[in-house]
C-alpha cells in the first residue's frame, strides 16, 4: 500500500524529494565491517527508497551522493566511493530504464575519470526520454559551486553583450543553475542525526521542508520513508505568506 492510500489525497505528498544520505560509515562501524560495506549497504537503501518513490507518485528524487568536500576524505575511501558509483551505473541503469526512470547527474564531473564520465553520459542518454520519474544523483556537487558557476555564466553573457547587467535577477540566475529545469525540492530528508544541509542545493532549498532523522542511511527503509512523508503531510507550507 502506498502512503497516499492512507491520507486524504496525493496533494499532501511531495513531488520532489532530496535526500542527504548520511550514516554509512557509522553503520559500518556499528556492524563491525569496512566502510566500503557501509556504502554498499547504502546502495540497497537507494533501491528501497526509489521503489517507494515510484509507488507513491514522487516524480523526482535527488540524492546527494558525493559532495565537493568529499574529495578531502582519505584517498582509499574516495576511490571506493567512485568505484561504487561506477558499479551502480553498470548494474542498475538497465533496470532504471525498464522502470521508466530518467537518470540525471548534477555536479562538476570534470574531476572524474573519462571512463566514469562516459558511464554517466551513456546512462543519461539511455534514459533521457523516460517520464515515469526522474532520479538526480548529485556528484562532485556543492551548493556554493552551483551558485558560483551560474554567476560565471551570467558574467560571460554580460561581457559578451548578450544581456544587460540590469537584467540579472533571481530568475536569470536560477536559470543557470545545474539542472535548472527541475523544480526545487518540496522535502529534504537527512538521515544520520545531523541537523544541517551541508552545502546541498542552497539556492533551491529556499522553501524546502527539512526532515531530520537519527536513522542511519543503510537502515532507512520504506517504513522510515513513510514516516517522513507523513510528517510532511502534516505541515502547512506558506512560502513566506501568512
Amino acid at each position: 500500500m502506498s502512503v497516499s492510500d492512507s491520507q486524504d489525497g496525493a496533494s499532501a505528498l511531495p513531488k520532489h524529494i532530496a535526500i542527504i544520505m548520511d550514516g554509512n560509515n557509522r553503520w559500518a562501524k556499528r556492524e563491525g565491517v569496512a566502510s566500503s560495506a557501509g556504502h554498499r549497504a547504502g546502495v540497497e537503501a537507494v533501491r528501497e527508497v526509489l521503489g517507494a518513490c515510484l509507488d507513491n507518485g514522487v516524480s523526482t528524487l535527488t540524492l546527494f551522493a558525493f559532495s565537493s568536500e568529499n574529495w578531502g576524505r582519505p584517498r582509499p575511501e574516495v576511490r571506493a566511493l567512485l568505484a561504487l558509483l561506477m558499479r551502480y551505473l553498470r548494474n542498475e541503469v538497465k533496470q532504471l530504464h525498464s522502470d521508466g526512470v530518467c537518470l540525471r547527474f548534477m555536479g562538476a564531473r570534470a574531476g572524474f575519470s573519462q571512463r566514469l564520465q562516459k558511464l554517466m553520459s551513456d546512462a543519461e542518454a539511455l534514459t533521457a526520454n523516460n517520464t515515469r520519474a526522474t532520479l538526480v544523483i548529485a556528484v562532485d556537487y556543492g551548493g556554493r559551486w552551483d551558485i558560483a558557476q551560474a554567476a560565471r555564466q551570467l558574467a560571460r553573457k554580460v561581457a559578451a553583450g548578450e544581456i544587460s547587467p540590469d537584467s540579472v535577477d533571481e530568475h536569470s540566475l536560477g536559470q543557470q543553475l545545474d539542472c535548472a529545469d527541475i523544480p526545487a525540492p518540496d522535502l529534504c530528508i537527512r538521515t544520520g542525526g545531523d541537523t544541517r544541509i551541508s552545502n546541498f542545493m542552497l539556492w533551491q532549498f529556499a522553501y524546502t521542508e527539512l526532515y531530520f532523522t537519527e536513522t542511519l542511511w543503510p537502515d532507512f527503509d520504506r517504513a522510515a520513508f513513510a514516516a517522513a512523508l507523513t510528517d510532511f503531510g502534516l505541515r502547512e507550507r506558506r512560502f513566506g505568506l501568512r
